[in-house]
């Protein structure tokens, strides 16, 4: 049986990631000006094309399907590629470039007062699982996403990623930063938690507590929404200036 199941798991896995048309939020992000701005330990989000990803999104209710984590560029070839740790369904945990987000919208999010030795860690910790593969005779784990938009009530959709008795329940890949992060204690989207100050001259006095969020609950809008990630935009560090956009009706830049 589990010879039979793991090539259902196959197929199923490559028929959810097969790229299909899917209407973005946005335009997509231009590869030079993302390689321009990018820095390891950077978490890139991406809205993503495929069957897999509609459901990620409408679950998760957000613009964001996947996630990746930048390690860095390639000292050895010098060509300059920037490299990112990604989790896929059928390819396991793997090292791709940025082409393979080519046309997809893609937003940066970046942590904030890391030392280096920390940061180091982040990415050895990522490149480190690097080859590990999923499990695919769990295919329960992968018909969650037959059905894009199941009807489930919006408190149990986060619940319905990380349910699953088996590996591809971190096929959203956001699992893999969460713990990256986590190994070193930096926070993403913690559970804040108030109790008594235990101060005699502020009986009413509480401080917060906080608690680590268990990292199959996380998912890649969580690095967008926590506090802890600043957002960078390529198109502003890169020098804007509103007054040399050409608009239609003008045709021509602002004065």
């Amino acid at each position: 049986m589990n010879p039979l199941a793991r090539r259902l798991g196959g197929w199923l896995g490559a028929w959810l990631t097969r790229p299909t048309h899917v209407h973005g939020t946005s335009l997509a992000s231009r590869p030079a000006t993302l390689t321009a701005v990018l820095r390891p330990g950077d978490v890139l989000l991406v809205e993503g094309n495929s069957r897999v990803s509609v459901a990620i999104k409408y679950l998760t209710q957000s613009t964001w399907s996947h996630a990746a984590l930048c390690v860095g560029n390639d000292a050895v070839t010098g060509r300059g590629d920037v490299f990112f740790v990604e989790a896929d369904i059928v390819e396991g945990v793997r090292r791709v470039t940025l082409a393979e987000f080519a046309g997809l919208h893609c937003r940066i999010c970046r942590p904030v007062g890391l030392t280096p030795g920390d940061l180091q860690r982040v990415v050895d910790y990522a490149c480190a699982r690097i080859g590990h593969r999923y499990d695919l005779k769990n295919v329960v784990d992968l018909a969650r996403y037959l059905i894009p938009t199941p009807p489930v009530p919006t408190r149990w959709r986060r619940r319905m990623l990380a349910f699953g008795s088996g590996d591809p329940t971190r096929a959203i890949c956001s699992t893999l930063i969460a713990q990256a992060f986590q190994s070193i204690g930096y926070p993403i989207l913690p559970i804040v938690e108030s109790e008594p100050a235990g101060q005699t001259d502020c009986p009413d006095c509480v401080r917060e507590i906080l608690r680590v969020r268990h990292h199959s609950l996380f998912v890649p809008r969580d690095f967008d929404a926590s506090p802890y990630f600043a957002i960078v935009k390529p198109t502003l560090l890169a020098g804007f200036d509103y007054r040399k956009l050409v608009w239609a009706e003008l045709g021509h830049a602002s004065p």
